[in-house]
């Protein structure tokens, strides 16, 4: 399952940056924020420690090249919302979503953020998007990274 997850979330970080590799390069710094449900059980494992270590992976450094605003709702769905909004006032260029709930929460925060969805098994039965094609430049709908970005 690990190794299923570390996948997912390289894929969903890969696609958030594939768009802009070569900005990257430039000395681009990008502001990425990342919300889940439950946090992290230590740094240096769950989905989060995975996430970054997708984005190490890719070049992508917190403190060099990418700044991650974090957030999580410590298993408590009420606060939802307002870390969502909270991420949104921050400008970011995208967000990272833990799961289902995240994600729900996102997406009735902003429509001009892209959303990235890491862990959800059923965008499509959830209600997040139509069918994978319809996620496509659709920076309004979360787009969930197991579904490859095609040019």
């Amino acid at each position: 399952m690990i190794n299923r997850r570390m996948l997912v979330i390289a894929l969903g970080a890969a696609v958030l940056i594939a768009p802009f590799g070569s900005l990257a390069q430039q000395g681009r710094v990008w502001r990425v924020g990342y919300l889940a449900q439950i946090p992290p059980p230590s740094s240096s494992s769950g989905g989060y420690a995975e996430f970054l270590r997708g984005m190490r992976e890719l070049g992508y450094i917190e403190g060099k090249n990418l700044v991650v605003e974090a957030r999580f709702a410590d298993n408590k769905l009420e606060r939802l919302p307002s870390l969502a909004a909270e991420l949104v006032q921050l400008k970011l260029d995208a967000i990272v979503s833990g799961n289902t709930s995240p994600t729900r929460a996102l997406q009735k925060a902003t429509t001009n953020i892209p959303i990235i969805m890491t862990n959800d098994p059923d965008p499509v039965g959830a209600g997040f998007i139509k069918s994978p094609g319809t996620s496509r430049r659709q920076h309004n709908r979360p787009f969930d990274c197991r579904f490859r970005h095609q040019s």
